[in-house]
């Protein structure tokens, strides 16, 4: 979770590295996906997944000359040589209706496990500097009830804090966080709350919606985010990983909230 200060965010560099045009065939169309060498094969899939709408997890990447290197999520797509003009094919299929694989969840990367100096170093980095860039170029953030003056922010992560999906339980109630409720009613009296998973946006909103958070009388939900909105960075001790960078709610709602900046917290919250 996290919140707002009166301290303005870092200022963001423009993009310097290495640009790639990718062509990627699926469904008897071509798709164009422009994504710099840095980033990663994960990178890639939520690139495709804007404009194909079909989920990473779903994707399946074949490009034959450079062998399963694409199953990688964790790859960094500099260490793949592409050609000029490249054509990857993508194999996947949209979802109308959710179905939630447990077992394909995320892991969970806990910012707390990060030292204080090492989070610094990952914040601080120019590439992921430029990789929030870009996601700010990219995503948007919709209001569901406007941010109210004077109130500070709390992001909340779904699993393993609103809801345990690791649970065998049936029905969604049984999955809820003891007291959720009375909690969030409590938060919303001092704090604009925004959720924000690491799944897509339907699941978000069909999780919530069953679990009565988004209407519910006694508080209201400032916005919804979803894994789109996230990035990929490197760390020394748990390598690659996908996390969620505050910094975008900064840059994308300035006239509303800023940045805190304080023990671990700093711009990271953990991947859920």
């Amino acid at each position: 979770m996290a919140s707002s200060s009166s301290t303005p965010p870092a200022a963001l560099s423009p993009l310097t590295e290495e640009e790639l045009t990718l062509t990627v065939k699926w469904n008897g169309k071509e798709y164009t996906v422009r994504i710099c060498a840095d980033d990663s094969v994960a990178e890639l899939k939520r690139r495709i997944c804007l404009l194909t709408t079909v989920l990473p997890k779903r994707q399946k990447l074949l490009y034959p000359k450079i062998g399963n290197k694409l199953s990688d999520d964790c790859l960094l797509l500099s260490s793949i040589s592409f050609k000029p003009s490249l054509k990857m094919t993508m194999i996947g299929t949209v979802e109308d209706d959710i179905i939630v694989d447990q077992a394909e969840s995320p892991e969970i990367v806990d910012d707390f496990e990060l030292g204080k100096e090492e989070a610094v170093d990952v914040k601080d980095k120019e590439v992921n500097k430029q990789k929030l860039r870009r996601r700010i170029d990219q995503y948007k953030i919709n209001l569901r009830t406007p941010c109210r003056k004077g109130k500070k922010l709390l992001v909340l992560d779904i699993d393993y804090t609103l809801f345990d999906h690791r649970s065998t339980a049936e029905n969604p109630l049984q999955l809820m966080r003891p007291y959720l409720h009375e909690f969030l009613t409590a938060a919303y009296a001092e704090y604009d709350i925004m959720i924000w998973s690491a799944t897509s946006m339907k699941w978000v909103e069909l999780k919530m919606t069953e679990l009565g958070v988004l209407n519910n009388p006694n508080y209201k939900i400032t916005a919804l985010l979803d894994h789109l909105a996230m990035i990929t960075v490197q760390s020394d001790t748990r390598g690659i990983f996908d996390c969620k960078p505050l910094g975008l709610i900064w840059a994308l709602l300035p006239e509303v909230f800023t940045l805190l900046f304080t023990h671990k917290i700093l711009i990271f919250l953990c991947n859920g």
